[in-house]
Parts: C-alpha cells; sequence; structure tokens
C-alpha cells in the first residue's frame, strides 16, 4: 500500500505542477465567479433562484466541459509516461504493475475531481455569506453525480491510455468518444425516433445507457421533479422508476461503468508489452 500511496502522490504533485491543472481549476472556479458577477443568484427564471439557479446552471455547463477535460489529460497518462520512457524507469523500482497503475488512478481521480467539488463549495460560502438560503439536499447530490461522472470518464480515459501507445491516437480516440457521447448520440436516435423504426422504449433506454444523458436527467429532475422540459420523455421515465430510484440509478451506474474501464484497461496493461 506504501507504493500505491507513493504513485499517487507523484502523479498528483505532478500534475499540480503542470499547466493544464491551473486552466482546468481556473475555468471551473472562474464559471462561479463569471455567476455571481452577472448576478446569477439574484434572479429568477422559471422558479429558480438564488444558489438553486446558479448551481443549476454550473452543472448543464459541467456535463459538457467535464468529461473532455478528464479525457483529455488523463487519456495520455500511461501512453506519455511510455513515451518518454518514464514507464520503464518507474517499473525498475520495487514497485507491481498493479501499484503503479492503480496509485496513478487515485492520484489523477483527486486532480480531477476536488477543483469541481471545490468551485461548489465556493459558491455555498460566498451564498452563506450573503444570506442566500442553501440548498443543501442539491449540494450533496451534485457531489456524488460529480463523482460518478468523473469516476466514469477517468476509467475510460485509462482504458484507453493502456493500449494506445501513441498520445496523438490517445487524445484522438478520447475526442471521438467525447463527441460520439454528446452529440451524435442523440442525432441518430432522434433520427431513428422520428422514422419509427424502434419503439420510443427502448430508443429511449438506450439514450440513458449513455453516462452523460443520465447525468443530464438526474441533474434536471432535482429541480423539476416532474421533468417538464424534456417533454413526453418524461412520461416513460416517470413511470418506470421514482425520482429517488433514478437519481441513486445516474450515481451508481456511471461508477460501476467507470470501475469496469478502469479494470479492463489494468488487465489490457498487465498482459501487454509494457515498452
Amino acid at each position: 500500500m506504501k507504493n500505491l500511496y507513493l504513485i499517487a502522490y507523484l502523479d498528483l504533485k505532478e500534475s499540480i505542477r503542470a499547466k493544464w491543472f491551473l486552466v482546468y481549476s481556473l475555468v471551473f472556479g472562474g464559471l462561479i465567479a463569471l455567476f455571481f458577477i452577472a448576478g446569477v443568484t439574484e434572479s429568477q427564471v422559471m422558479g429558480f433562484s438564488g444558489l438553486s439557479r446558479l448551481l443549476l446552471m454550473y452543472i448543464q455547463i459541467t456535463i459538457v466541459i467535464l468529461p473532455i477535460f478528464i479525457l483529455i489529460t488523463t487519456v495520455r497518462s500511461i501512453s506519455g509516461d511510455r513515451d518518454s520512457h518514464i514507464l520503464e524507469y518507474m517499473l525498475s523500482f520495487p514497485i507491481s504493475l498493479k501499484q503503479y497503475y492503480w496509485g496513478k488512478i487515485i492520484g489523477r481521480f483527486i486532480t480531477v475531481y476536488l477543483p469541481v467539488v471545490f468551485a461548489m463549495v465556493i459558491a455555498v460560502v460566498y451564498g452563506a455569506f450573503k444570506g442566500t438560503e442553501i440548498p443543501w439536499g442539491i449540494f450533496f447530490l451534485y457531489t456524488g453525480l460529480l463523482f460518478a461522472m468523473s469516476a466514469t470518464f477517468l476509467g475510460i480515459a485509462f482504458f484507453i491510455s493502456s493500449f494506445v501507445k501513441s498520445s496523438e491516437v490517445a487524445l484522438g480516440i478520447a475526442f471521438f468518444i467525447w463527441i460520439f457521447l454528446l452529440a451524435f448520440i442523440d442525432i441518430a436516435l432522434i433520427s431513428l425516433m422520428m422514422q419509427e423504426r424502434f419503439s420510443e422504449g427502448l430508443i429511449i433506454t438506450i439514450a440513458l445507457l449513455n453516462p452523460m444523458e443520465i447525468f443530464r436527467v438526474a441533474a434536471i429532475s432535482l429541480f423539476d421533479p416532474q421533468l417538464t422540459v424534456m417533454g413526453p420523455v418524461a412520461y416513460y421515465i416517470l413511470d418506470s422508476v421514482s425520482q429517488t430510484t433514478f437519481v441513486l440509478l445516474a450515481i451508481g451506474y456511471p461508477l460501476v461503468l467507470g470501475i469496469g474501464f478502469a479494470y479492463l484497461g489494468y488487465k489490457i496493461f498487465e498482459k501487454k508489452d509494457l515498452v
């Protein structure tokens, strides 16, 4: 365990020194600052006001930004060490492949998760200072959703990095996955629904297998339990599961998906040529 924590600490220290971490932290911290400057907490839209509205806007933007940031900054973790011969150097010490791989994951998870949550903490502290009512339930549920989302794309990134030798190819694959999950899958499913080739229930189920989609719907359901902004799709979701079950599913499913991809990546990394 000592070697595992040492690898995690080294990766965390290396990430904090990197320029991407500064940009990453400024993006999410800057979003919160921008919302306060724009007076988001002072206005009301569709019944949402104060910190509730700020968190709603923050989480909707995070859905788009967080996955691509995690994929791009993480997908080169192993392939980059392989290209620069750091992997060969690290394994010359009495460190097992398991300690190296999972230590890298732990260190990188701390790096990508803390700035996102810290930005929400800043919002809560500022809101308390201003005397704004703090929606603690929504805050903790969003913390859980962000935890699951971070784990999902971290697992996918390490899975890619485990079998791709070139950093450029790894970046290309990561960007394609982000575009596919963000836009292509929705466009394709809407097209199938309009042509009525498959049942609406099957198409909605496939859409919710997308971790970004289930994250988005769960985030909306915390503010709009009836999912009125989603139209007829809401009836299928609400008739199938309750809101509480759906939110728990939105946290559990991406978390299991991320751990599964990370484990598959470890198995590939364990059996593949290392250098």
